[in-house]
């Protein structure tokens, strides 16, 4: 995950911050508390992802081999969410670069990239889970997901689940999206050498939680999942 996000970084270290130069602080500021919003959103599409697969299902995060077809959840309203978490994620993170060529560069590889291996893993379920797998991918989308049709699943959400799995890719983006705005601050049009006290205070934060859910995963076992 930390080597998608090294594009936009150096995006941002050779031509800082041109949609904030161009239209203002204020329209700079918006478009980059969207670009967070979107990192955030597809956190968030993975946590509840996780959240639920973990409980109620022991293969389906690694599908190739998945003991089970999960069809509840998240999965439910798109056959691919943990893939729509992770693009919406590093778009985001392309995207704060302000550069929207890099963007839109992102997004084609994105596509490129997903969909190779979303038909290579759907021609696997196909052939694995046969006429339920064909059912179920007949009436839920492929990647964008529909907006109803939400089955609950048979246990409920899992936080520890979350903690366990998901720490490292919040680390991941936070670091880049502090990467990029560093950058652009230090190149930009006030080229200033300093870090933002707000970026610093984030990344400290961060890297606490990240450090304490690691610790308590290594060395206890309160974020052990259960299936109960």
């Amino acid at each position: 995950m930390p080597l998608v996000f090294l594009p936009p970084v150096a995006v941002a270290l050779t031509q800082a911050e041109p949609i904030e130069r161009a239209a203002g602080e204020v329209v700079g500021g918006l478009y980059e508390a969207a670009c967070i919003a979107m990192v955030v959103a597809g956190l968030a599409i993975r946590a509840v992802t996780v959240g639920f697969v973990a409980r109620n299902t022991s293969g389906r995060k690694t599908r190739q081999v998945a003991d089970s077809l999960n069809t509840t959840a998240m999965y439910s309203l798109t056959r691919n969410p943990l893939y729509l978490g992770n693009a919406i994620t590093y778009l985001g993170v392309a995207l704060f670069a302000q550069n929207l060529l890099v963007g839109l560069a992102f997004a084609l590889f994105l596509v490129v990239y997903y969909e190779r291996i979303i038909m290579a893993e759907e021609a696997y379920l196909l052939d694995r889970f046969g006429d339920a797998y064909a059912a179920w991918a007949r009436g839920t989308p492929a990647f964008f997901p529909r907006l109803s049709g939400w089955r609950r699943p048979a246990l409920p959400f899992s936080l520890k689940a979350v903690l366990r799995r998901e720490h490292h890719g919040w680390l991941a983006a936070m670091l880049a999206l502090a990467f990029v705005e560093i950058g652009g601050d230090a190149f930009g049009h006030e080229q200033q050498a300093w870090v933002e006290p707000a970026w610093m205070a984030a990344i400290a934060a961060v890297a606490a939680i990240y450090l304490t859910i690691h610790a308590l995963k290594r060395w206890t076992s309160l974020l052990k999942v259960t299936d109960r």
